[in-house]
């Protein structure tokens, strides 16, 4: 029973992990899978053992007493099965999904992997955050990536008050997709912002921003302050 068991469950699982599928059918799937693998395993052990005369005959003084170990296992296991309950609201729900760039309790970082208790997040220097999901349903979080394919890039820059402002801001629009002044006086502000896609790091992409708008000004005969 249990062999058989779990030759079914892992037929099972590769029937469905062969379907490519978007990142959000994805991540509906990977908890799906892991769900009924670990549905499936469980029957199995559970019959199994149910043939064993013994076993059996403990089992009905169990069923006899099921409220109270009931009772007793629900106080002891609730966190564990809130957070399997909370990873397939996510699933669900998909305030994350599989390869989206988030910020979970003041990390930031790519989700990497979804489980039935806890969700994997890589971060920038390739750390792992392992978050429950109860924390995940039931907190705030940040998604840059779920309603966008693209990635904001942002910088700011100072430059003399009395520098050509109006021809600087015509510059720097055609360096970015938005550019406006944010502050005047002895020094100038302007913002520049810049769409990339999404696969991009925005780090990344704001560090090309910051050289690209260097060397305007430079060209423009201005200094940043």
């Amino acid at each position: 029973m249990i062999v058989v068991a779990a030759v079914a469950a892992k037929l099972i699982d590769r029937r469905i992990a062969h379907h490519k599928l978007a990142p959000g059918t994805e991540t509906r799937y990977l908890v799906l899978r892991r769900t009924i693998f670990a549905t499936i395993v469980f029957v199995g052990v559970l019959s199994a053992l149910l043939v064993i005369p013994g076993v059996r005959a403990i089992a009905g003084g169990v069923l006899a007493s099921s409220a109270v170990i009931g009772l007793v296992i629900g106080f002891a296991s609730q966190r564990v099965i809130g957070n399997a309950v909370a990873g397939i609201l996510i699933a669900f729900s998909q305030p994350l999904r599989l390869g989206d760039q988030v910020e979970v309790e003041g990390v930031e970082g790519v989700v990497e992997e979804i489980g039935l208790s806890y969700t994997w997040i890589r971060t920038r220097d390739n750390d792992r955050l392992v978050v429950p999901n109860q924390n995940i349903a039931s907190n705030s979080l940040r998604n840059s990536t779920i309603r966008s394919e693209r990635t904001l890039a942002e910088m700011t820059v100072k430059v003399p008050g009395t520098a050509d402002l109006r021809s600087l801001l015509a510059t720097l629009r055609e360096e970015g997709d938005e550019a406006y002044l944010s502050d005047l006086g002895e020094q100038a502000t302007f913002v520049v912002r810049r769409w990339v896609p999404g696969e991009q790091h925005a780090e990344a992409a704001a560090s090309d921003l910051r050289l690209a708008v260097a060397d305007r000004l430079k060209a423009a005969g201005v200094l940043a302050t």
